[in-house]
């Protein structure tokens, strides 16, 4: 047993004992023996020193500047990937050696020479240390077989280093130009010029501030956007672009896509994901579907909102799904005191509840509770235990084609588990209930539509006669969710196509998953009872712009767009207001209000039990005749096309 622990002994002190680069000491020699010549034997200064007297302080402080050189480490370290922190380490040595020779020259019987003439000898001696080693940095950095210089560089490194520029790994790599020479590009360059494995090579910035155009950054010129002509890109093999100015207006950002796209280039960006997740970081990346809509995204959140939910108890229902996972990680953000996430799927719930412990862990009060809002006991229970002051009703069932076919089950799910949680909030005094609606509501073509209307008519109903606030807010599209059309886009590119559109005439307003969450937070945060809150969304996208700039930005060649026809319950343009001339502004210049004329509590409790009724027959075409009924502004998707001219 004393064998083997005295056997690991002797791995461990091998595995850590310094390895230290004997050629370069002997390089440093040769310096310090240049710089005593000088300073010593070829300066007399008003000190004259004898043979023995210049040895000796050649000693003294050769011995105090290599011991303690050796002692830091200073040959251990790796220089052609040195940065500050190993230059910082020379000079911190080198301070600590001139301190031991200050004093030992004093204490010892030897002959005296000036402060002045010991602190040149020390310094000059570290500024020629810091020379060799910015110049050995350089030539690894900047040696290559492609010009004079580069070659030059290449043989003194071989030379003097014994060791290869790595010519062959900067072939292979890739060329790219940086737009942007601020904090965000520098960065990048300075990772990927630093990084052996990178796949990325650095040749120029792109810039628009004039101030910085003509100067250079890490070697790399920085070219104004007229000077980066494609022949001059050519000439420094430059094969891809990467956008790294995160405040880049969105019109100018999309004049430089279409610009360098059309001319080849592949393009990439340096940010942080669309869809942010808690405790990420910038990385390189493809474009985002998203970012190709090139519109600047809202940003709907203010102090007052951060306010308003901290230190609340906060309950989300579908809080594992697209939209309710992002109103968590916002949520989080804001402190609230407790946040209970309420999902049937579990394994969305449990996504979130880790993503949300890794960044937050103790500090933020989690839970999670799986239950369907159709089942009353199992939510009542949940209300028993936790006592919510917010609800957040985020749970639905949202996909067009499927709800048009399962039209009762659309009935249970998002109308009767929303009186559900109405009539619960009421029962255990919560202070506010927000529900999440969609532009599909508006003079609703399809059964999903029409459910989520009739939901805005229970909660404004509620607000007219309950003690809770109610309020709905109605968004567009958003984009990468699940049901979103993107993914579908994505997993057809990636299949060899076809990408398929139901009509290439089809307009959508969209937004992104964090705007959207953002907004009914702000929303459920400014309302006072009854409100219908709208977002101003600016211009709608056609969906077959969308699927040709995914096939481009997926670089596949041959991917062809074949038109389908409009799917059952489906309309070519979307609204996002029932009645454009009844709006009332907030103050949030994108948020609007709709104010609608609620129904009574009779007059809702006369619709849901036909809608019962019909759902108890197990007829779906039963059903949806109800739904009709219940929501008059239900129509088919041939009436509304007709009427707006399509």
């Amino acid at each position: 047993m004393r064998k083997v622990e005295e056997k690991k002994e002797e791995i461990s002190r091998k595995k850590y004992h310094r390895n230290i680069r004997w050629m370069l000491v002997l390089y440093d020699l040769v310096v310090y023996a240049a710089v005593a010549a000088i300073l010593l034997i070829f300066y007399c200064g008003s000190e004259r020193l004898t043979g023995i007297g210049v040895l000796q302080q050649i000693c003294l402080a050769g011995v105090w500047i290599f011991l303690v050189r050796i002692a830091g480490n200073i040959y251990g370290q790796v220089w052609r990937y040195g940065g500050i922190q190993c230059y910082i380490r020379l000079l911190f040595t080198d301070a600590v050696a001139f301190i031991g020779y200050l004093g030992t020259e004093l204490l010892l019987p030897i002959q005296k020479i000036s402060f002045a003439r010991m602190v040149s000898l020390v310094s000059l001696n570290l500024l020629g240390a810091l020379t060799l080693r910015m110049v050995y940095r350089y030539a690894y950095k900047c040696g290559d077989q492609r010009s004079v210089k580069g070659r030059i560089l290449s043989a003194l490194l071989h030379m003097f280093g014994g060791i290869e520029s790595e010519p062959d790994k900067e072939v292979q790599k890739i060329k790219v130009a940086i737009i942007g020479a601020g904090r965000v590009g520098v960065s990048l360059a300075e990772e990927l010029l630093n990084n052996p494995e990178a796949s990325y090579l650095p040749r120029c910035f792109i810039e628009t501030n004039p101030e910085k155009v003509g100067r250079e950054i890490q070697g790399l010129p920085i070219w104004s956007e007229d000077e980066a002509t494609f022949s001059r890109l050519g000439e420094y093999e430059v094969q891809e672009i990467i956008f790294a100015i995160p405040s880049m207006d969105a019109k100018k950002k999309k004049k430089l896509y279409e610009y360098y796209k059309k001319a080849g280039y592949k393009l990439k960006v340096y940010d942080y994901p669309i869809v942010y997740t808690a405790g990420g970081k910038r990385h390189l990346r493809e474009f985002d579907i998203e970012e190709l809509l090139f519109r600047k995204p809202l940003i709907v959140s203010d102090e007052n909102t951060n306010a308003y939910y901290k230190d609340k108890v906060v309950l989300l229902t579908g809080g594992g799904g697209s939209i309710g996972s992002e109103l968590c990680r916002q949520l989080a953000k804001m402190k609230p005191k407790q946040i209970i996430i309420l999902d049937i799927y579990e394994n969305g719930a449990y996504d979130v509840q880790q993503e949300l412990k890794i960044v937050y862990g103790d500090k933020l009060n989690l839970e999670i509770e799986i239950c369907s809002i159709t089942h009353r006991k199992a939510l009542e229970k949940v209300f028993k235990k936790y006592r919510p002051q917010i609800v957040i009703n985020a749970a639905a069932h949202k996909h067009v084609p499927l709800m048009e076919k399962n039209c009762i089950e659309a009935i249970y799910n998002n109308i009767f588990g929303t009186e559900n949680l109405v009539d619960l909030c009421e029962k255990y005094e919560a202070e506010r209930f927000m529900m999440v609606s969609t532009d599909k509501a508006v003079n609703p073509t399809n059964v999903m539509g029409a459910t989520k209307r009739f939901c805005e008519m229970i909660v404004q109903s509620a607000s007219t006669h309950g003690k809770v606030k109610y309020s709905a807010t109605r968004f567009g599209n958003v984009l990468g969710s699940a049901g979103s059309v993107i993914p579908l886009f994505k997993r057809q590119i990636a299949n060899g196509g076809p990408v398929t559109v139901t009509d290439k005439r089809i307009i959508r307003y969209f937004m992104t998953i964090p705007e959207a969450s953002q907004l009914v937070l702000q929303s459920g945060a400014m309302a006072k009872n009854g409100e219908l809150f709208v977002l101003d969304m600016g211009q709608p996208v056609k969906i077959l712009d969308l699927a040709e700039n995914l096939i481009q930005l997926s670089g596949v060649q041959g991917i062809k767009i074949v038109e389908t026809g409009l799917r059952p319950g489906e309309k070519l343009y979307e609204e996002l207001l029932v009645k454009t001339e009844e709006l009332d502004k907030t103050p949030n210049k994108m948020i609007f209000i709709e104010r609608d004329t609620a129904l009574s509590k009779e007059e809702i409790s006369e619709r849901m039990e036909i809608l019962r009724k019909a759902c108890d027959m197990g007829d779906d075409l039963m059903a949806k005749e109800a739904l009709r009924k219940a929501v008059p502004t239900y129509k088919t998707p041939e009436e509304m096309n007709q009427k707006m001219g399509a």
